[in-house]
């Protein structure tokens, strides 16, 4: 479940509302900058969600705005401590792409496509470590457990019994038989797989080889909508060293109709269970 102050959420929104106020007063990020001799990059990163804020940037920010409602001023500031407050994530450590988790604990529904690997929420433990392990060959068994419980505390947001997120994942036959920790282990995931993909708010469908060519084909993505609607939707890539994310309304329907694209070539929910059953069998009968 999603906590009652996410600071990841509460950054977005008041990155927004000041974005607006600055828009309203018809002025630059360059002119705000300048202004408050600070870098043109901090009010890009204050706007994005992407850098903490305090309570004295949002002062700063309101005078050269010139806001004049106190009520505007003490409600933003308000937002600017809450988005100081940690999540649940802190708890772990410094942990790479917290600002995603941050965005996945507050979406309601989350659309993803995996070309070589089960999707995150749908991993076993055993997989986890092995495809972690294996992804990261230069950490240490103490980074590792890290990043195996961080996605496992994720997964809550699936198992939960009030407003679960809602999750849509099209799987690339590739990551079916991509043998991770052997084929015991993979038989295991991809029989709780087809587990995860009967409860009524999961969905997963294969998208198989026969395909050939798709929309996907350049790799991974995940597109998280909100409950409020002030909430604009983005799209995640997830990258090697840095990770992207679009928000911009025509980059997020582009990726949008890539996904039903998508949706539209794979297996439906039954085929694609019977598929991945096929599959499991095969590591059954295999040595």
């Amino acid at each position: 479940m999603a906590s009652n102050v996410n600071p990841t959420v509460r950054r977005r929104r008041l990155g927004l509302e000041l974005r607006r106020l600055r828009e309203l007063k018809g002025m630059t990020a360059e002119e705000v900058a300048e202004r408050l001799l600070v870098s043109q990059s901090k009010i890009s990163r204050l706007e994005n969600g992407r850098r903490s804020i305090s309570q004295r940037d949002v002062r700063d920010l309101c005078g050269v705005y010139e806001v004049d409602d106190h009520r505007i001023v003490d409600s933003l500031m308000q937002m600017a401590k809450d988005s100081r407050q940690q999540g649940w994530w802190h708890a772990f450590g410094d942990i790479p792409y917290s600002v995603y988790i941050g965005l996945e604990t507050d979406a309601a529904s989350l659309r993803v496509y995996e070309p070589q690997v089960v999707p995150g929420l749908l991993q076993t433990r055993p997989y986890a470590e092995s495809l972690i392990a294996g992804a990261l060959p230069e950490s240490g068994s103490a980074d590792i457990e890290k990043r195996v419980n961080v996605r496992m505390r994720r997964q809550d947001r699936v198992h939960a019994e009030e407003l679960p997120l809602r999750l849509w994942a099209v799987v690339d036959e590739a990551a079916l038989h991509r043998i991770v920790g052997g084929k015991a282990l993979m038989r295991e995931q991809l029989e709780y797989l087809i587990e995860l993909s009967r409860l009524p708010h999961v969905t997963v469908q294969v998208l198989p080889f026969e395909m050939g060519a798709h929309p996907g084909i350049n790799g991974q993505y995940a597109i998280l909508e909100f409950p409020d609607a002030t909430d604009s939707s983005v799209v995640y890539i997830e990258g090697v060293t840095s990770d992207l994310y679009l928000e911009k309304a025509n980059d997020v329907h582009k990726y949008t109709v890539m996904y039903e694209h998508l949706r539209a070539q794979a297996l439906n929910a039954d085929q694609s269970r019977s598929f991945i059953e096929n599959i499991a069998k095969q590591y059954t009968m295999t040595p």
